[in-house]
Parts: C-alpha cells; sequence; structure tokens
C-alpha cells in the first residue's frame, strides 16, 4: 500500500519521543530514496545503498546547492515553489512543494509550541526584502500566523516605519500582547530612527542583512535591537526554505527545535 503525503504529515506532527523520530526518519529515507530521482542519484555516487542505511547517522544528508541546480521532488503535481533569499546575484534555492498542509503545520504547531496560539497575538511583520520578492517561504508563513491571529491590527509594514511605530504605541497603550517579527536590518533602520520602549512586545528578528548592511555577529546584533527596543531579550525565528521548518530563540541565541526537527552536520566536501 503506497503511503499519503497526509499519513506521513500526521505521524510527523505527532512525534514526541527520540525513538519514534528515529524510526519514522528510517521510513521517510526509504520513501524519498524510491520516490525522488535526484536524491537516489546522490545516493548512488557515495556508493549508498538503500539497505545500507540502518540507523539515522547513514542517512545521507543532500547538499544545499543541489536545491539551485537540479529539481528535488517525486513525480506528483507540485502546489507551490518557494525560493530563498540568498545574496543578491546568487542563484535561489527552490523547494517544489506538493503538499502546502503540510507547511501550515510545520509552521502552526512549531510556532504553538514555544508562543502558544496565534490568535493571543498581534502579529506586525517589517520583512521588506522578502515582500519585494516573489516565493517566500517565510511571508507564507508569517501571512499565516497573520490570518490566524485574527487581529486587526496584525500585518505586514514594508517601508513605512512611522505607521509601525504608531501601531506600536497603541498597542502598547492597551496591553496587548504583540510580536514583532522583522529582518535585521529592517529593525536597525526603525531604532536608528528613534528607540522606543516596549513592554508587552516581544522583537523577534529573522534573516539578516540581506546586502543592505554590514553583517553583524549575533551577540552584537542583539545589544543593538535590546537598546533601541527597551527589551531584556531579542528572540530570533531560523528557518530554511529547503526544509520548511522553524525554530525559535527566546534569547541567549539558544534555539528549541519541535520534535520532529533535529539538527545534524556533516562536511558537503566529505558527506
Amino acid at each position: 500500500m503506497r503511503v499519503t503525503t497526509a499519513q506521513y504529515s500526521d505521524r510527523i506532527f505527532s512525534i514526541a519521543t527520540t525513538s519514534q523520530f528515529e524510526a519514522l526518519a528510517m521510513e521517510v529515507f526509504r520513501y524519498q530514496y524510491e520516490q525522488i530521482a535526484t536524491y537516489r542519484e546522490f545516493c548512488d555516487h557515495l556508493g549508498v545503498q538503500k539497505k545500507q542505511v540502518k540507523e539515522l547517522t547513514d542517512i545521507p544528508f543532500l547538499p544545499i546547492d543541489l536545491f539551485k541546480t537540479r529539481t528535488i521532488s517525486t513525480n506528483a503535481t507540485i502546489a507551490q515553489t518557494f525560493s530563498s533569499s540568498g545574496t543578491t546575484g546568487s542563484t535561489p534555492s527552490l523547494h517544489h512543494v506538493v503538499d502546502l498542509s503540510v507547511y501550515r503545520k510545520s509552521y502552526s504547531q512549531g510556532f504553538e509550541r514555544v508562543y502558544g496560539k496565534a490568535e493571543e497575538w498581534a502579529i506586525l511583520a517589517l520583512l521588506p526584502s522578502y515582500l519585494e520578492r516573489q516565493g517566500s517561504s517565510l511571508i507564507y508563513m508569517v501571512n499565516g500566523l497573520i490570518e490566524a491571529s485574527g487581529n486587526p491590527a496584525s500585518g505586514f509594514y514594508l517601508h513605512n516605519i512611522d505607521e509601525l511605530r504608531s501601531m506600536l504605541i497603541q498597542l502598547e497603550a492597551v496591553g496587548q500582547k504583540t510580536l514583532l517579527l522583522g529582518v535585521s536590518y529592517a529593525l536597525l533602520d526603525f531604532i536608528e530612527a528613534g528607540s522606543i520602549n516596549l513592554e508587552h512586545t516581544i522583537v523577534m528578528e529573522t534573516g539578516g542583512m540581506k546586502g543592505q548592511r554590514k553583517e553583524l555577529i549575533k551577540s552584537e546584533l542583539h545589544e543593538l535591537l535590546k537598546e533601541g527596543f527597551g527589551v531584556e531579550q531579542i528572540h530570533s525565528e531560523y528557518g530554511m526554505t529547503e526544509l520548511l521548518s522553524q525554530a525559535y530563540s527566546t534569547g541567549h541565541g539558544l534555539y528549541q527545535c519541535p520534535p520532529w526537527m533535529k539538527v545534524l552536520t556533516r562536511d558537503p566536501e566529505d558527506p
């Protein structure tokens, strides 16, 4: 019997233990080896056959560069293609998604595990570099969270920093729990136009400078943002277009992964 994407999805987002993760990871590996030609070809080049992969650490990791040069997908109909932001002039990675409900479950349940239900929040997004291009998985996620929040104050801001500042002041005045999610350079632009003291708002940075400013180390960036927004901690979101999965930091640069996501490293020069 062929396992459907929906059946995998239900099981993935029900993972509660390490043993469940490892068992399902092995099953998904076998499915992807059989159904995704590029991945099977990559394994063949490594000399790795399906029967040789007996545990989690045996699973070959597909290099990110292949998402830039090859179509990584089964033969199923593609519902939407997301593209990575990358840097100016670079080739973006493409993620061809067959079932968007999988991504919706991933970002909504991942957010809820750390911050509670989206409807408890006013969600303000300052993501100009993402809004100005097509195919951003981050915009798709944030738009979904904004819709789920149901708060009339929730929404996107492009370059209208004065309007955003006014909205933050209004929400602070009534004690509304608020999330300000912004790309790093835009948050710096905001505080350079004038600092603000936030008591009921979480400031969350995502992404880097996107070629707009000199890159800063995370601790230096956070110190500037803490001072400018008058908050004790800066939260962070980290996601990859190629994975459709998020990790969140509530401060000190320590990220929490949901149970269906684990971080392992491989040398791309010696996979």
